[in-house]
Order: structure tokens, then C-alpha cells, then sequence
């Protein structure tokens, strides 16, 4: 056995149809696109979301709802979590440098610090929002909140 005799098993490899080669092919004539309508045509090419001429789905479904482009989006970061991050890297101080290398934000993160779970140690906490009770628990201890 050579290279050059080596050949794919029998019935593994069909050929290709070859369309539009004239009337004695089989497949000449119209192609294999039938008659008359726009698929026969060249240069068709179906819309996205075309569905036969039917009202497409996305025209049919009502609008709904209000998207507020001025909204601010926050990551929640709760006490508990800052709670942990304290107790495993020894921290005092916990602000956004700390929190970005933790790997809990990225860069431009907006971080807002919610009053989940309990705070047993006294932190000084930098973030760009607290919510109340966050505030209360963070200063009951001791600590100090810095609003960025």
C-alpha cells in the first residue's frame, strides 16, 4: 500500500449535485428552484425574520415596558461579603482597590454597599452608594463610610 493508491471507502464520498449544466444533466431547465416567485430569481436573498409575506413576529407582539436611559446601575456588594473579604486579607480599610483586586468589580464598577448579613468587625468603607441600614451597621461598630 501506497500514498498515491490510498482512496476514501466506498459510499463515504458523494458527489456534489451539479445544478444549472443543461437539459441533459437532469438539473438544468429551472434549477431545482421551481417556477415563477421570487426564490426562482437571482440575486434573492430572504430578509431576516421574513416569514412568507405573513406579519413577521416582531411587528405582531405588542411593545412593552420603559427603559430609562439615565439610570445608574450598582453592584451590590453586601456587609457579609465585605465581612469575609476582611477576615481572610486582614483589612481594615475596604475600598474599591481592594474590592478590584478581591476580583467582586471590574474597572468603571459603580458599587453600592447593602445591609446583608452581619458586621463583626470595625471597617472603613469607601463605595460610591450605602444603603441605610448598611450605613448604620458600618458606623455602629466603629467604622467610617466614605461616599466617592
Amino acid at each position: 500500500m501506497e500514498l498515491n493508491n490510498l482512496t476514501p471507502a466506498a459510499g463515504s464520498v458523494k458527489t456534489s449535485k451539479r445544478i444549472g449544466r443543461g437539459a441533459g444533466s437532469g438539473l438544468g431547465g429551472t434549477s431545482t428552484r421551481g417556477h415563477k416567485g421570487a426564490k426562482s430569481r437571482s440575486g434573492y436573498s430572504k430578509k431576516i425574520g421574513f416569514e412568507g409575506g405573513q406579519m413577521p413576529i416582531q411587528r405582531r407582539l405588542p411593545k412593552y415596558g420603559f427603559k430609562n436611559v439615565n439610570r445608574v446601575e450598582y453592584k451590590a456588594i453586601n456587609l457579609e461579603t465585605l465581612q469575609l473579604l476582611a477576615d481572610n486579607q486582614k483589612l481594615s480599610k475596604i475600598g474599591l482597590d481592594e474590592l478590584k483586586a478581591a476580583g467582586f468589580i471590574s474597572k468603571n464598577t459603580l458599587v453600592k454597599i447593602l445591609a446583608k448579613g452581619t458586621l463583626t468587625t470595625k471597617l472603613d468603607v469607601e463605595a460610591h452608594a450605602f444603603s441605610k441600614a448598611a450605613e448604620e451597621a458600618i458606623t455602629a461598630l466603629g467604622g467610617t463610610v466614605n461616599k466617592l
